[in-house]
């Protein structure tokens, strides 16, 4: 049995051969930092001609060597897309602003973003908001990653996932605004936030037509991103996001599956049991990170209330097993995680979000050759 039949079974809640692991296949389970550099040394491997690490918001790619040495299943493509179109503009080699007009300062690791452009606007001034033109899109950039797409597609046996080209609504509203302006929005000024939500799924969908109507067939699945919480619980009350969120993270499902049969990941941070039972009604298919050290985010949990109808994916702790734990430690948790989440299928190991550069490669590497070795069946 292959890869992908691995996927298939693991999707379909069968026991697959042998488990999947994502490490790089998504933007929720890559490297953030020097945390590759570290790793290729501790590999031996040269790091002459690596990809640099102020790539202007868009995920940095595992090194191939790294992923064969450890017989990695998955395989990304795609990015965020930039609009032609747009408030684009490059600043200096570690400032931009990008195509949303946010401005961002590159930190050692992020991308953060210092200012909010709509956070004093008024509903006429979020009307008259240079938002950016999908239709402006860069035609070689997709040309390009159709191009890869198809290649892993048709010549290798890898799992491959298309990246999510576009930002959640929640997380763009509250950059836009600040995080404290837009949840008052949310609560005390409900038709601001209904105005920018249809503005971005507006966009969204015309970015999703022309992303996988080229990539589509070619992908096993996708992602998006979204933080809807916080180590202890959602930003706003479920009824709140049943409300005002969950049909516009429905919709954008449903407008991605007109353009490909792959499954769908969702990832937010935090404590989203409260929330998981509304993100399978819209469509969710795999829910990553599975933080493990957030309220009531234990992998057992998780998977005696929701594993027969959702895929968790992730679920190795990166709050405090991964960077200050000793690797008996580490092999042990991998092992217990295993035998938990992977009964009848159902999970696809990865850590519980990017790694940082506080994660020794030894670590690393301890975590990934563990969950190879017990991930047979």
């Amino acid at each position: 049995m292959g890869r992908r039949q691995n996927f298939y079974d693991t999707m379909g809640h069968k026991q697959p051969e042998n488990v999947v692991i994502d490490f790089g296949g998504c933007p929720l389970s890559t490297m953030e930092g020097r945390s590759q550099e570290y790793l290729l040394d501790f590999l031996g491997y040269s790091r002459e001609g690596e990809e640099p690490r102020l790539l202007f918001g868009r995920t940095r790619r595992i090194d191939e060597r790294i992923l064969q040495f450890f017989d990695v299943d998955t395989r990304s493509v795609g990015q965020i897309l930039t609009p032609r179109e747009s408030l684009y503009r490059k600043i200096s080699d570690t400032e931009y602003v990008d195509e949303w007009g946010i401005r961002r300062i590159f930190t050692g690791a992020y991308w953060e973003a210092v200012d909010a452009p709509l956070k004093n606007a008024d509903i006429k001034e979020l009307e008259q908001y240079p938002f950016p033109n999908p239709d402006s899109l860069d035609e070689e950039e997709l040309k390009q990653i159709e191009r890869e797409a198809k290649l892993l597609y048709e010549t290798t046996d890898y799992v491959i996932c298309g990246e999510h080209p576009v930002y959640g609504i929640f997380e763009l509203g509250c950059w836009l605004c600040g995080f404290d302006n837009f949840l008052y929005r949310m609560a005390a000024e409900p038709e601001f936030v209904e105005l920018l939500f249809e503005k971005v799924l507006a966009y969204q969908k015309r970015v999703i037509e022309q992303y996988y109507g080229r990539i589509g067939k070619y992908i096993h699945y996708t992602s998006s991103g979204d933080d809807f919480a916080t180590q202890n619980g959602p930003f706003v009350s479920p009824a709140m996001f049943r409300e005002q969120i969950a049909p516009y993270l429905r919709e954008r499902i449903a407008c991605t599956k007109k353009f490909t049969d792959a499954y769908y990941l969702h990832h937010s941070c935090g404590s989203v049991y409260l929330l998981v039972e509304d993100l399978i009604q819209c469509g969710v298919e795999i829910l990553n990170p599975i933080q493990p050290l957030a309220r009531d985010m234990e992998p057992g949990r998780l998977k005696r209330e929701f594993g027969d109808r959702i895929v968790f994916h992730g679920g190795i702790d990166t709050q405090n097993l991964l960077p200050f734990q000793e690797k008996e430690q580490i092999r042990e948790t991998v092992e217990q995680v295993l035998d938990i989440m992977l009964a009848d299928g159902g999970y696809i190991f990865a850590a519980a979000h990017n790694i940082q550069e506080d994660v020794a490669p030894e670590k690393l590497a301890v975590m990934l050759e563990t969950a190879r070795k017990a991930g047979k069946r």
